[in-house]
């Protein structure tokens, strides 16, 4: 199958090509170029030109939460069959938004292990799922309330203990917690040492939640993989990331399109679901979050520090992987175009260290493919346009 349209842009960060396409056989890409020249080489083989169309890679969600039920307001009548009815909608959803490929870091235990397996039985059509199982945090900390979603430990050696479990589980990652919405860290420096250690030593990544100062210093020493937010992060602090070849996932929407979220519930006042509730009051930490991300994106994104697409939105009727937000909101905020799309798409699978199978519009590589009405290059508003989406050469989604 030859799919052909007016541009293609390769998510190398640097690659387009006007008038191209790919040739896909066996859900691989295994000839691309001009469209032209691809149509002498492959004469016979059935051709589809999507006229006002980019082809680009399939989109990488870096931080999502598909089985995040606890801000339904309905909560109680959400049992395990329930949880993961919900979690199945949620992902195939992704595939409309041009997402292919998510990071799930922290769902109900077993969740989305259990996803992957039924969908290799064919039981169910997924996204590639690459999961943490549960978050690790301290008691009490960040994300303990979430019943089923967090596992509570102390200590250097009961944090190495709940890696080892989450590994037993299944887990691709793993996830730790370390700050929420104040200054007070939450695991010590020697917790937080030992996690990386203990991942780093079994050959898994770790990625951590860490969003206010101190918290950003003391995961950036520890080493982690990803730092997920970073909301608070010095110019600094973002070169000693990327010295020491570690990424961020900054979440631009989360705290954005959060803060917009609670303005409107505090026009509506008497929520009483208890994750909601938590949002209304935190209100000017949610205001602060999007005002730093606004005004130092830019900065930070300059010091040449690994970014990836991720979103991390849960509250109630959240949209699905809005990736195409975040790519909007990395543009706006003064990343380049052709950046942003990398950010999206290669950035993501070399974290996840698939950058040999997806990412990529390349020969051998998945093929993973989504085509978006419009240029994004000229607008990227144009990834609201979702047309069409291939994963491994099959389509899953059409408008």
């Amino acid at each position: 199958m030859l799919i052909l349209a007016d541009r293609l842009i390769t998510g190398d960060g640097v690659t387009v090509l006007e008038d191209a396409g790919v040739l896909i056989e066996n859900g691989k890409i295994i000839d691309l170029g001009d469209a032209s020249a691809l149509l002498q080489r492959h004469p016979n083989v059935p051709a589809e030109y999507y006229e006002g169309c980019t082809l680009m890679p399939g989109l990488i969600e870096m931080h999502a939460h598909i089985g995040y039920w606890w801000s339904k307001p309905d909560a109680g009548n959400y049992n395990d069959f329930l949880i993961a009815y919900f979690a199945e909608n949620y992902a195939r959803e992704a595939f409309s938004k041009g997402v292919t490929t998510i990071r799930d870091v922290s769902s109900p235990a077993h969740l989305c292990i259990t996803m992957n397996l039924a969908a290799e039985k064919g039981y169910i059509e997924l996204p590639r799922i690459l999961t943490t199982d549960v978050g690790i945090n301290m008691t009490g900390g960040h994300s303990s309330s979430l019943a089923g979603g967090a596992m509570e430990v102390n200590g250097p050696w009961a944090v190495r203990a709940a890696i080892r479990e989450v590994i037993k589980r299944g887990a691709h990652w793993v996830k730790l917690m370390s700050s929420h919405r104040s200054s007070n860290p939450e695991f010590t420096q020697e917790e937080l040492n030992a996690a990386v250690d203990e991942c780093h030593r079994v050959g898994k990544k770790v990625a951590v939640h860490a969003g206010t100062q101190p918290s950003i210093q003391m995961c950036i020493d520890a080493g982690f993989d990803t730092i997920e937010h970073g909301t608070h992060m010095t110019v600094e602090q973002a070169r000693q990331m990327a010295e020491k070849g570690l990424a961020w996932v900054p979440t631009i929407t989360a705290y954005t399109v959060s803060y917009e979220h609670i303005c409107q519930l505090m026009e509506k006042p008497g929520n009483g679901n208890e994750v909601e509730g938590s949002f209304v009051q935190h209100y000017a930490y949610f205001r602060d979050a999007a005002e730093a991300y606004r005004n130092n994106f830019k900065a930070l994104s300059e010091t040449g520090v690994k970014i990836a697409t991720g979103t991390d939105v849960v509250f109630n009727d959240a949209p699905v992987t809005p990736v195409a937000t975040e790519m909007k909101y990395m543009a706006q905020y003064g990343l380049a175009p052709m950046a942003v799309i990398h950010a999206a798409t290669l950035a993501g699978a070399q974290i996840l260290g698939l950058d040999g199978e997806i990412g990529e519009v390349a020969t051998g590589k998945a093929a993973d493919l989504v085509l978006v009405k419009g240029n994004p290059l000229d607008d990227m508003a144009a990834m609201d346009s979702i047309h069409e989406v291939f994963m491994a050469g099959k389509s899953v989604y059409k408008a």
